[in-house]
């Protein structure tokens, strides 16, 4: 009971801070100044980075479809898509994910039967799948354009090959180590295990696979104002993206803009990054407030129904 209170609280606080959030973001710009900066982004490259958020986000529901089948429960994809779209929607807003969407997460997966210590592993799963599409992007994008990355990042050719290589090994390891570690790990009262292989092989696939979807939708929209190669895109974002775990600002709220502009100089413009924010982080929100207020909707509904039999019997 006392775990199902803190839950609502956590939801209905984020859906006050994502609301002060979008305030606070917007307000910073004249609704002209954002609607001269989409403006000037061509249809269809505004259509193509809609669809690229579009792949991210379907990418992010097999980090959950992963995850229940890691703790060993079945769910139907759709459940599981559902959970997922709405806790990170939110959560990519709000920020702070073990908590925001955890919080949200824990109030799908515990009404479909599975117990705090299966969603506390959910969780860490789906972070450690971010960790590795990270690790795994930084790589690709310093082996594969090293004179690029070099320049973005500040470090010679050589440190860069170095910093990929090591990436690409860490991502590596991790498989090599759910082939070899068959035990588990115990903190607190909950045991921990290392996931089989294969589906350590698609954490990194659906993990890198999430993070070029979100590089390209970027990429697209700087096209519109510049002409960056898509892995200097690619290593910007993925720097931004560290920067903003690393501060905790709710969204990455500034860092992720301030980030890309010093990484990428004149190749990034302030209107392709409002339009990417717009994009990306504001347009599913409303959808994922709305699936979140219909689930809450109906479990108030279905516990009253089910108070009413208890009632008469």
């Amino acid at each position: 009971m006392a775990m199902r209170l803190f839950a609502r609280l956590i939801v209905v606080a984020a859906i006050i801070l994502v609301s002060w959030l979008i305030y606070g973001t917007l307000s910073k710009y004249s609704m002209g100044e954002i609607a001269t900066s989409i403006r000037q982004i061509p249809p269809g490259h505004l259509l193509t980075a809609v669809g690229f958020v579009f792949l991210s986000y379907f990418c992010l529901t097999f980090f959950d479809a992963l995850a229940v089948r890691y703790v060993g429960r079945q769910l139907a994809y759709t459940q599981v898509a559902i959970a997922s779209f709405t806790s990170l929607a939110i959560g990519h807003n709000v920020g702070g994910a073990a908590l925001s969407s955890g919080a949200i997460r824990y109030r799908f997966y515990s009404r479909w039967g599975l117990n705090a210590e299966e969603v506390a592993k959910i969780i860490l799963f789906c972070g450690v799948t971010v960790g590795l599409g990270l690790i795994t992007l930084a790589g690709l994008c310093c082996l594969i354009m090293p004179a690029g990355a070099a320049r973005i990042i500040g470090l010679s050719q050589t440190g860069v090959l170095i910093f990929g290589a090591t990436c690409i090994a860490v991502s590596s390891g991790y498989v090599i180590l759910a082939y070899f570690l068959k035990g588990s790990v115990r903190v607190f009262r909950w045991r921990f295990e290392m996931p089989s292989v294969p589906i350590a092989v698609c954490q990194l696939i659906v993990g890198t696979a999430n993070f070029l979807c979100v590089s390209a939708c970027l990429h697209q929209l700087l096209l519109a104002f510049g002409n960056p190669s898509f892995f200097d895109t690619a290593t910007a974002y993925v720097s931004a993206n560290a920067a903003a775990l690393v501060s905790h600002v709710p969204g990455g709220l500034g860092v992720i803009e301030a980030t890309v502009v010093f990484l990428l100089g004149s190749s990034a413009s302030i209107g392709a990054l409002i339009a990417f924010r717009a994009i990306y982080f504001f347009l599913p929100l409303p959808l994922g407030l709305i699936s979140l207020s219909i689930a809450e909707f109906v479990v108030h509904r279905d516990d009253g129904r089910n108070l009413a039999r208890k009632a008469k019997t």
